[in-house]
């Protein structure tokens, strides 16, 4: 390899002596000699070729001295190596010139095996603080590549750890819900049974007591003077006030006992522990069942009057779709609204604005329809807003939430469903949360393996 050395001399004859005494050198492309005359030419050379080895400069030069360029040099790279050539070589230049940054020093007039051995040296120098900087580059692009390498195992470590709390939460949930759900269909089923006993036999009840105060009636016409004792047990038992009240009483308990088996079926529906697979369900009935469940958080207090819910329902079609975990959507943002409410009025306690709940449902077109659950509660800001749908995000005392209701909701709209599901809300303005989900979710399906099957051609096509 060739090394490089600038010349920076303004004596005229320098040249050709120097490049007389390196002939050998040079034919055999051991070396490459630059020569300028000044300082500022110097520099010119330099930037022209920046990959000079070492510089050899005089000290008294017109435009800019030896001295001068050399505190430039250091500047701009410190791996250029200078000797200071000069015909005054008492100690008080030499230790201007080492102060100043030089190498070595050799006086005027040259010696050259001297000066080839300073240049040996030097080279050897500028060679080794080469390979030193070339090797710390490369130790510190090695570094570089390992701390990238680093910082990239740890993002997938902490998105693995985020998948992981994720999946864990979801199964905390779902394990929860499925709990809910077999707890609800467990006692749906053992009161239905007695229920049904109960309201099987009521229309018997009513058909024999009719028939029993058929006869009694009809005892009265034939003996219209009975014996005293039965007449003192007719006045004492009202019979006429019993015969008017048993029918509507067994009337009262046959409503009681029909409203209970619409309780029971709403809460199977709720739970639907049958239907795990993706079905047409009606949308309002999931809506209702839960609310049902709610019920008791919805009554009125002491301290607060009831939660009001308006429902404004349009007539949707049958959606396809996973109805236990719809219903389990349901629930989370319908408990959500719920704790809103409440706690607007816990803050507010002088507010005239009586808690309410909308629920609005709507066709958006031929392929979605909306679920809509608005609440006047306190509303939230932006930034609580940014976070709702990131698991264990909660803004509930500790002991009061998980903050995996609204991510497990979310990914079950639009994961398992190919939904969307959005939230808008202003502090004081309470907060409104809507649902879109596809009314087919096998046109859904369909649409996503064509797609990938277009992708899919697309690239094999490619040349």
């Amino acid at each position: 390899m060739t090394a490089k050395i600038l010349i920076v001399d303004d004596e005229p004859d320098l040249e050709s002596l120097v490049c007389q005494k390196f002939r050998k050198k040079l034919r055999q492309e051991e070396l490459e000699l630059i020569f300028a005359r000044n300082g500022v030419e110097a520099l010119e050379k330099l930037q022209l070729c920046p990959d000079i080895d070492m510089v050899l400069t005089d000290i008294n030069m017109p435009v800019m001295d030896g001295l001068t360029l050399l505190d430039k040099l250091n500047h701009i790279s410190p791996t250029i190596k200078t000797v200071v050539l000069s015909a005054y070589g008492d100690i008080a230049n030499i230790r201007k010139a080492m102060n100043c940054g030089a190498f070595d020093f050799l006086t005027k007039p040259i010696d050259f095996k001297d000066l080839e051995i300073t240049i040996n040296k030097t080279l050897s120098e500028v060679q080794k603080l080469r390979e030193n900087r070339r090797d710390r580059q490369e130790k510190e692009e090695a570094l570089q590549r390992s701390e990238a390498s680093a910082r990239e195992h740890a993002t997938k470590l902490e998105l693995a750890l985020q998948e992981l709390h994720r999946t864990q939460a979801q199964l905390i949930q779902t394990e929860k819900m499925s709990s809910l759900g077999q707890l609800v269909a467990g006692v749906a089923h053992e009161i239905n049974n007695p229920v049904n006993f109960i309201y099987g036999n009521l229309d018997h009840v009513s058909e024999y007591n009719q028939t029993l105060l058929d006869l009694i009636n009809l005892y009265q016409q034939c003996y219209p003077n009975p014996d005293p004792e039965i007449q003192t047990l007719i006045q004492d038992s009202d019979l006429e006030f019993l015969s008017e009240d048993l029918p509507k009483i067994l009337s009262s308990m046959k409503v009681g006992a029909e409203r209970i088996r619409q309780i029971v079926l709403t809460l199977r529906n709720f739970s639907r522990v049958d239907e795990s697979e993706m079905k047409r369900v009606n949308i309002h009935d999931g809506i209702d069942s839960t609310l049902v469940i709610l019920q008791n958080r919805l009554k009125g207090r002491a301290d607060r009057p009831a939660i009001e819910i308006i429902k404004e329902y349009e007539e949707l079609p049958l959606i396809e779709c996973y109805a236990g975990q719809l219903n389990q959507v349901f629930m989370n943002l319908l408990s959500n609204a719920i704790d809103a409410v409440l706690e607007q009025k816990k803050e507010t306690a002088l507010s005239q604005l009586s808690p309410c709940i909308w629920i609005r449902t709507s066709v958006l077109n031929r392929d979605l329809v909306r679920i809509s659950i608005k609440d006047n509660g306190l509303g939230m800001s932006g930034g609580v807003k940014a976070q709702l749908f990131n698991p264990f995000f909660t803004t509930k005392p500790v002991g009061k939430g998980t903050g995996l209701g609204l991510a497990i909701s979310y990914q079950i709209i639009v994961e398992k469903h190919g939904g969307q599901m959005q939230c808008v809300s202003k502090p004081g303005e309470g907060a409104e949360f809507s649902i879109d989900i596809p009314i087919w979710q096998s046109d859904l399906a369909q649409l996503k393996v064509s797609k990938r099957s277009d992708r899919f051609i697309a690239e094999c096509s490619q040349p």
